[in-house]
């Protein structure tokens, strides 16, 4: 060894170190000194962060000492998803909130823990939940807490949040929308679609507001900012109820159907012509070339694709359908134009009620139908398939780290998504977390997620419904 260079035995022993893994890194720093200085430098722990997460939330870092922050993020995000991976009692807490008194019919997040951009030092959340006893509540899942509760009205039916700009949006069994303020539960505006069930879509376009409102009649009414402000109105349905009312990753597209009658096609809809509509003109609409959609989403990695779960012509099989959406321009005219890429038959029982689907980032699809979960390609490959719930599943939640299925069984089915190199994605199966006890409840109706975090809801034999949440702490 040179004396004379130290610095070139630093960036050697560097080098070097880039071929270990975190725990030979770990076991590398106590030789000695000098390994112990290189073993520490910042550059070999952000490099082993990125190469697993993509992507890392810098602003998490703080104050830390530039030399000890990488490797203080990487050693306690790792601990983190390793308790939420194995599950095992200590690694989490569960809370049960009670205060509806009647069904809950809706729960989302005001604030999370983003699975994008986790906050590994804050891991303060709060949740909303929507029920049909007339009330809002906002809670805090870490201590317990309810917030809020907003003032008593008509049995409440549909709940969605826009975090951005911490709004909370309900529709009533009256068809009466509100908005509330996220972090105050004041209400902001409302506005009445006249429409017994409301199925809600709320969205941001270049900064501008909207909330796209589907009715029980078959229409859509698009309003616009905080005063909710009607822009327009559509049929898309035909006096069946919208159902299904997604919006696309580059918010120019959305989709309407209805699951209630398997000979109409769903449609996609040109979101401009809804939120901007030209005067004397139609929005701009056309037909998916399916009949009797059961279930839909967009690939979040595209524009502009559609996978679509619908009847098939075989024996009144399901099929998933894959298209891409665009529009085409010409001197005289501009039409949609909806182009199949992919299809493929499922093995679903003709009688299911209840089909679930999701889309993760890394363009597959998660279907969940009766007590089964499986994972396709876009291509159609089977990846993985589970069957490990005893009754029907009621809800799934789907993010980039895991997969959360909740049943009337009354457990959380929790699977994690790993990459093989030999098959490329696909989901492993870690553990179950429990809601209780069926002399008291029938099973969980509602799962969400964030990065840390799970909360569902419980069906009460008593009609009181209760929220369960499982905190992860680093």
């Amino acid at each position: 060894m040179d004396h004379h260079h130290p610095r070139l035995i630093d960036d050697c022993l560097i080098s070097i170190f880039t071929f270990l893994d975190e725990e030979d890194l770990i076991r590398a720093s106590g030789v000695c000194k000098q390994w112990h200085e290189a073993s520490e430098t910042p550059w070999l722990w952000r490099r082993m962060c990125l190469q697993r997460w993509s992507f890392c939330n810098l602003a998490v870092l703080g104050s830390e000492h530039a030399n000890q922050s990488w490797k203080r993020y990487f050693l306690r995000r790792r601990h983190l998803e390793m308790k939420m991976t194995k599950g095992r009692t200590g690694g989490y807490t569960c809370k049960t909130f009670r205060g509806h008194t009647d069904r809950v019919v809706g729960l989302v997040y005001l604030q999370g823990n983003s699975a994008q951009h986790p906050d590994l030092w804050s891991s303060s959340a709060t949740v909303c939940s929507a029920s049909t006893d007339g009330t809002v509540r906002a809670w805090n899942i870490q201590n317990g807490e309810l917030l809020w509760c907003s003032p008593v009205q008509s049995p409440l039916a549909g709940l969605i949040v826009d975090e951005r700009h911490e709004v909370v949006i309900t529709a009533d069994s009256t068809g009466l929308i509100k908005t509330w303020q996220a972090q105050t539960g004041q209400e902001v505006a409302s506005f009445s679609a006249a429409s017994p069930q409301c199925t809600l879509l709320q969205y941001s376009i270049n900064n501008d507001w909207f909330l796209t409102v589907g009715t029980s009649q078959g229409s859509l009414c698009t309003l616009a900012d905080s005063e909710l402000t009607k822009k327009s109105s559509i049929m898309v349905c035909d006096t069946f109820k919208v159902n299904i009312l997604l919006v696309s990753p580059d918010k120019k597209w959305i989709m309407a159907g209805t699951k209630d009658n398997d000979d109409l096609s769903p449609k996609v809809i040109y979101t401009e012509s809804l939120t901007s509509p030209p005067e004397d003109e139609d929005p701009l609409c056309h037909s998916v070339p399916v009949i009797g959609c059961q279930a839909a989403v967009f690939i979040p990695t595209q524009p502009a694709r559609l996978a679509v779960i619908h009847c098939s012509n075989h024996q009144n099989n399901k099929a998933l359908t894959v298209f891409d959406v665009s529009i085409k321009k010409t001197k005289y005219k501009t039409e949609i134009q909806v182009q199949q890429v992919e299809s493929f038959s499922l093995t679903l029982n003709t009688r299911t009620s209840h089909i679930f689907l999701e889309a993760k980032d890394s363009n597959c699809l998660v279907l969940a139908a009766d007590q089964e979960l499986w994972v396709y390609s876009l291509k159609g490959a089977l990846l993985a398939t589970f069957k490990e719930h005893t009754m029907p599943i009621s809800s799934i939640c789907v993010d980039s780290f895991r997969v959360v299925t909740a049943s009337q069984d009354l457990s959380l089915r929790v699977l994690t998504w790993r990459s093989d190199r030999d098959h490329g994605l696909t989901l492993d199966s870690r553990y179950h977390l429990l809601g209780g006890s069926h002399t008291m409840s029938r099973g969980f109706t509602h799962v969400k997620c964030d990065y840390s975090s799970i909360v569902a809801t419980v069906e009460g034999k008593d009609g009181k419904d209760v929220l369960k949440a499982y905190s992860f702490t680093s």
